[in-house]
């Protein structure tokens, strides 16, 4: 988790990541940060983010991106 949370705050540092669970329905993350959020977890911990992966419920809080990653690491 504080993998992602760095990647989070490299990418956007304004967030409240550790309360905040309407990162994409509130607008804090454009589309461009989650494209490039993709890009450093797909890096990071050498899994695949298919488009069907990119929905606001895996990216609304550090803790749905943790579980996607958990997931797709299988």
């Amino acid at each position: 988790m504080e993998e992602i949370l760095a990647i989070l705050e490299d990418i956007q540092p304004d967030a409240d990541y550790e309360n905040c669970t309407t990162l994409i329905d509130d607008g804090i993350l454009s589309s461009f940060d989650v494209l490039s959020i993709v890009g450093e977890l797909e890096d990071t911990y050498n899994i695949r983010i298919l488009p069907v992966e990119v929905v606001p419920a895996n990216f609304n809080s550090a803790r749905a991106i943790y579980d996607m990653v958990q997931r797709l690491r299988g």
